[in-house]
Formats: structure tokens, sequence, C-alpha cells
């Protein structure tokens, strides 16, 4: 039996550079995610209330350690403004240890500091 992972890339798409910045910022001040990138727009295309969308979002991916991911979600769900966000955890296999470490220490509950 393989061990849960350690750490974890969070995914969320939005339909703003603002908003996308507005949650990576919160993220990262709540220690939720030690660190957030924002892709340029992407051109989403999806099925949605019975028709066929397309739409231009941006794509912010969240470094967390899987402790956080609970909270992560609640977060997201809370801040963003679509009726269904799209949050998807992506386990982190491996990594560079110096980097992973960081992630961890990034994301310890400000009370564990």
């Amino acid at each position: 039996m393989t061990a849960p992972p350690a750490w974890l890339t969070v995914l969320t798409t939005t339909d703003s550079e603002e908003k996308a910045h507005e949650l990576a910022q919160g993220a990262v001040e709540a220690r939720l995610a030690a660190c957030a990138q924002i892709s340029a727009p992407v051109t989403s295309v999806y099925r949605w209330r019975h028709a066929i969308e397309s739409s231009e979002e941006w794509q912010v991916l969240f470094k967390t350690a899987a402790g956080r991911y609970e909270e992560l979600e609640e977060y997201l769900q809370g801040a963003h403004d679509y009726d269904t966000p799209e949050i998807i955890a992506i386990p982190v296999i491996r990594g560079n240890a110096r980097y992973l470490g960081w992630v961890t220490a990034q994301t310890a509950p400000a009370a564990a500091l």
C-alpha cells in the first residue's frame, strides 16, 4: 500500500486576470498555498446548461501540502464567483526535496510557526 502524497498541485480557473490574482493572493496570505502560478488566458470549451460554451479563462495552480487541501478548497469555494468552480488536486509524487520542504514550511498553519 502506498502512502498518500504529502504535497499537491491544486488548480482552478476564473474568468479574469484580476480574479486570478485575488484567489492567488488570498491563498498565499492565508498560508493555504506556498505559491500560486497564474497562466495566461486559456480557452475552455465545455458543456454547461445544455449548451457547448467557449470562454477565455485564467488558470491558477496552487502548490500546497496535502494536509492543507480541505482548507484551501473551502477558501476557493468561498472566494470564487463561479457556481461550480473547477477545483482539482493533483498529487505530487516526487520533486526537489528543498522545494518540497519550502512548500511544507510555507503552508504550516500560523500557530505552528
